[in-house]
């Protein structure tokens, strides 16, 4: 794994980026200049062009362009991941449970969800309390750099044994790496057997695949064979035999599940349970299941009359993907300040969790005496965020730089003089520091190898108190990490997935 991540530095791999503020016909760009080639570097299409005035009509008509435009090619359409089907009718004591809780009427949950459209830009806002705790940002889709988790039917144009990966051809700017151990797998019977990339793939030859990353500045999307398809509650993974059940789930529930999964899984098709599943009856879960493959066989009648590249599916926008991924009765609310929005979301909202359909609001500029983003100080928090210098509650200080190589997190003791002993001051000061690490490192979206130097400790209790506050606080953010103990000079050394670009460039370009 680490080697694969090397190899990913090295500039095959690919960082999550958001989409330019302008849309980017493909095929134009295509028509004007040559196709894409090995080590080719020129920039992706112009996006400093301005933006139109924003208007909630012309946001209307850019998410109906997005969701009817295609791939290079255009006599085919993609299919859209937004599917909205009737709900599956529940009894009043289910739709009760969860609603969730409520305190005189009033929704009562841990977290918030806020979306602010301006110029076709959609910002949101994760919030815990008061606290901001994630942030991102959805440009109009281009079909260039926001691309994650789209099918293509793509071409192969060169393959290096060396690298063990392959780059290839999905219509973009910049072609995509796909590396061995991202190929299909060949049902072959020899356990532990690894087939050469170059035995696999052939130049030229064409191939579905699914992006897992999306491109960012001259590096390319990092692809998979192994495609699925999320949803609600469900993921399926075609022509597999892939059967699997949430490990966050309790082992009664998975038992239960498990028994349900059985009846409701296609014998050609794989198929994994989420933690959503949770409490999901059975018809909930096959009519989850029963569109998937639905999705699919489009996906499969289009592959088949496609020359590659091509669009095949297309992810929903991210608003879409959030209430899909993260909505549940632990979210108080979704606040949306766009009426176009606010009605797509809430009748998609309404035919996938229907008990929560009550949830979201609609944010009224022309009423309201505040900005949506300041009714909630997410202006004052983002702004914190994009400085080096973090404050801790006694005192005490972070700096976070970030270096070609890796991002390093320095903790001072700083005004926090405790009051009983200087080992005592610094144990505070590091218990302090690593819950505001932990926190930081999700709302800054930092990927890649992280160092932290944390104040020196005595006493071996207390370094192992700190990195198990580390790892506990690191236990509620969804991206992977991965963290090792305090060495003796007081450093921890830990890698998180990078995903996107991180949070000074994701809002650095929404100024643009």
């Amino acid at each position: 794994m680490e080697e694969r991540e090397e190899s990913e530095k090295s500039g095959l791999n690919v960082k999550q980026s958001n989409k330019t503020g302008d849309k980017v016909d493909v095929s134009k760009v295509q028509d004007n200049q040559t196709k894409p080639k090995i080590g080719d570097t020129r920039p992706a299409p112009d996006s400093k062009k301005p933006l139109p005035k924003s208007n909630n009509g012309g946001n209307r008509r850019r998410r109906k362009r997005r969701r009817n435009k295609s791939g290079n090619n255009k006599s085919n359409k993609s299919v859209s991941s937004v599917v909205l089907d009737s709900p599956v009718e529940l009894d009043a004591e289910t739709l009760k449970k969860r609603r969730g809780r409520e305190r005189k009427g009033k929704a009562v949950g841990r977290y918030t969800m806020v979306v602010h459209v301006d110029n076709g830009i959609t910002q949101i806002a994760t919030l815990e309390g008061r606290s901001l705790i994630e942030f991102f940002v959805s440009r109009p889709s281009d079909d260039v750099s926001e691309i994650h988790g789209n099918i293509y039917m793509a071409r192969v144009e060169n393959v290096l044994p060396g690298m063990e990966a392959a780059f290839v051809d999905i219509g973009t700017p910049k072609n995509a790496v796909l590396y061995q151990s991202d190929l299909a797998s060949t049902g072959s019977d020899k356990k532990n057997e690894t087939l050469r990339i170059e035995e696999v793939l052939k130049n030229k030859a064409t191939i579905l695949c699914q992006v897992t990353k999306n491109p960012i500045a001259h590096k390319g999307a990092r692809l998979t064979q192994e495609i699925s398809l999320a949803g609600r509650f469900v993921v399926l993974v075609p022509n597999s035999s892939t059967f699997g059940i949430s490990k966050r789930l309790p082992e009664r529930e998975r038992k239960r599940l498990r028994q349900i999964l059985e009846q409701a899984k296609p014998d050609e098709h794989g198929i994994i349970l989420r933690t959503a599943a949770q409490h999901i009856t059975k018809e909930e879960i096959q009519q989850d299941v029963a569109r998937l493959v639905e999705q699919w066989k489009n996906i499969e009648a289009i592959a088949s009359n496609s020359k590659a590249p091509n669009l095949l599916y297309r992810e929903p926008e991210m608003p879409f993907r959030m209430i899909r991924e993260e909505f549940n009765k632990e979210y108080r609310s979704v606040v949306v300040d766009d009426i176009t929005l606010f009605e797509e979301a809430k009748s998609y909202l309404a035919s996938i969790a229907p008990a929560l359909a009550e949830r979201i609001e609609y944010h009224d500029p022309s009423i309201q005496n505040v900005p949506l983003f300041e009714r909630f100080y997410i202006n004052e928090q983002l702004a914190k965020a994009l400085d080096s210098k973090v404050w801790l509650p006694s005192g005490g200080s972070l700096i976070i730089e970030h270096t070609e190589a890796m991002t390093v997190v320095d903790v001072n003791t700083g005004k926090n003089v405790g009051t009983s002993s200087l080992e005592e001051t610094v144990y505070r000061n590091n218990l302090e520091a690593a819950k505001e690490v932990a926190h930081q490192l999700r709302l800054r979206d930092i990927g890649g190898i992280i160092v932290i130097d944390f104040v020196d400790m005595e006493k071996p209790k207390h370094k192992e108190d700190v990195i198990n506050t580390f790892r506990s606080e690191l236990a509620r953010d969804k991206t992977r990490t991965q963290v090792f103990g305090i060495s003796e000079l007081g450093l921890v050394e830990m890698t998180r997935k990078r995903i996107g670009e991180g949070l000074t460039q994701t809002f650095l370009r929404t100024q643009e």
